[in-house]
């Protein structure tokens, strides 16, 4: 492919500013049709990003002559759908998080992948944003010595009247966590690879939906993970921060809240670095997808290592009843 030529299924909110302009950023790429189940609404969108042609039908996108590479952004509950649909007619294809509904439907897309062969990547964007590539930095050389702990806590006052479908299982999977935790577990799979072990429990007003989720990982090299989400907090309470504690010091950093600034701490002192982030968050991962696309390099984050995390999800929800 010379040029990478976009179809985006679900121009929505996410593709106005962390993603839909970046496409546009990287290197021979370009976006030349958009979809939306409200017309009104995808015509709109075309307008205000200069996106030639528009649909409200996903089968007549794909049907785009001009489209050789397809972006799924609607919620999670059509992923599935649209991924098999994409990856049957020979698009690669780039997923946004989480790659399905659930673990099901993610390992349904991945034997779709190994079946023909086709390039698919999931939008864990944060693996190519500075201050998390900064940690797998510091990891790399070792400055902490050996990490035997990992300490995650979001605890969120999240407000139901504004959460859309992230509230509706049959769209989302199941609430804030289905939602943020996905951007979390895949950072610590990037950085550790599969862990060995994984429990968890939760509870929650609605049976379908996490509130509250404390979950234990164990990877490789005795490293135990603790996590623990709160989506039903006061907001007094909010905390956002993972911490790495190892034989020399420790290494914090944040998902959501101050994301680009990272924490330092040895027996020389504290040291606290801030990073530049991109006004469109995705840019950095989309350019490195368009040049997988085009098999310059490697894939910057497989189906394989998203099911994984789909994986993770479901066994650190087990609710109190099971």
């Amino acid at each position: 492919m010379a040029t990478i030529k976009w179809g985006i299924i679900g121009c929505g909110n996410v593709t106005e500013v962390k993603s839909g302009p970046a496409f546009r950023l990287a290197e021979d790429s370009d976006v030349v049709a958009v979809m939306r189940r409200n017309k009104d609404l995808a015509k709109d969108y075309a307008r205000r990003h200069d996106v030639a042609r528009y649909y409200d039908n996903a089968s007549d996108l794909l049907n785009d002559a001009g489209v050789n590479a397809i972006y799924i952004a609607t919620p999670p509950g059509s992923h599935e759908a649209y991924a098999l649909s994409a990856i049957e007619r020979g698009f690669p294809v780039y997923i946004e998080k989480p790659l399905g509904i659930d673990a099901a439907a993610a390992r349904r897309i991945a034997a779709a992948v190994n079946a023909t062969g086709m390039r698919v990547s999931v939008a864990h964007y944060r693996r190519r944003l500075p201050a998390f590539v900064f940690v797998k930095q510091l990891l790399e050389e070792n400055r902490i010595g050996q990490i035997y702990s990992a300490n995650l806590r979001l605890w969120k006052s999240a407000s139901k009247g504004n959460a859309g479908w992230r509230l509706d299982p049959s769209l989302s999977g199941g609430g804030f966590f289905h939602d943020l935790a996905p951007h979390q577990l895949d950072i610590l799979l990037y950085y550790f690879g599969k862990p060995l072990q994984a429990k968890g429990i939760s509870t929650g007003s609605d049976p379908r939906i996490a509130d509250i989720v404390s979950g234990q990982l164990l990877f490789s090299r005795n490293l135990l993970f603790n996590g623990s989400w709160n989506f039903i907090v006061p907001p007094h309470q909010n905390a956002d921060e993972c911490i790495l504690i190892g034989e020399e010091g420790s290494i914090r950093f944040h998902f959501f809240s101050n994301f680009h600034q990272v924490t330092l701490e040895t027996a020389t002192g504290k040291e606290v670095f801030n990073f530049d982030t991109p006004a469109h968050v995705q840019q950095p991962l989309i350019a490195d997808v368009v040049k997988y696309f085009r098999g310059e390099v490697a894939n910057p984050c497989s189906v394989e290592e998203a099911v994984t995390g789909m994986e993770l999800m479901e066994q650190l929800t087990r609710s109190y009843e099971e």
